[in-house]
């Protein structure tokens, strides 16, 4: 897909590598991203000093809408529990849609296994948010065991996305919310 648009050759590659990065893994090469981005390798290479850069930058581009997913919309006026299981309805709905791969950043990690690379850098700190807030919101809803109960949840979270990502699983019946309230239940969550 050729970007033809008004955007900067930056931001074309960015998209560019948000798209390719996401459908089809960290892999692709130079030539398939500049050539989607409708972008030079020169002009790539005078932007970023590396495919892997462009990748990580890509990930950091994406981190407002990874955040957006994870706040409720009546976020002031719904209870923590309310806001974590608010998290997981967007995972069932968002799995409902063509070209869900799951989440982009544990894609990343999977797929780099080299926690220094740039992007595995980028991808543990969007994880480490999920897993934050998870038990931020834990321990505002009195969870026994608040760090216990969001490393459980972010389990759910990346085993359901992978699971439907790789088409092995639909979620579209409730069993993620339903493994949810168990967990938010048996944690003592108001």
């Amino acid at each position: 897909m050729a970007t033809t648009d008004k955007a900067s050759p930056r931001d074309r590659l960015l998209d560019a590598a948000a798209e390719l990065f996401y459908r089809d893994g960290a892999s692709i090469g130079v030539e398939a991203l500049c050539r989607s981005a409708g972008v030079s390798k020169r002009s790539m290479y005078q932007l970023f000093d590396s495919k892997d850069e462009v990748l990580a930058a890509s990930l950091e581009r994406r981190r407002p809408w990874y955040e957006a997913q994870l706040r409720s919309p009546d976020a002031e006026a719904a209870t923590p529990r309310e806001r974590i299981r608010y998290v997981f309805r967007r995972v069932e709905e968002n799995a409902a849609e063509p070209g869900y791969r799951g989440c982009p950043y544990l894609a990343v990690l999977v797929e780099l296994k080299d926690s220094e690379h740039p992007a595995s850098v980028v991808a543990r700190a969007a994880k480490e948010l999920l897993r934050g807030y998870f038990e931020e919101q834990a321990g505002q809803g009195g969870a026994a065991d608040p760090a216990l109960l969001a490393r459980q949840l972010v389990l759910v979270f990346d085993g359901a996305g992978a699971r439907a990502g790789a088409h092995i699983e639909r979620l579209d019946d409730g069993l993620v919310t339903a493994t949810v309230t168990t967990l938010l239940d048996a944690a003592g969550m108001k």
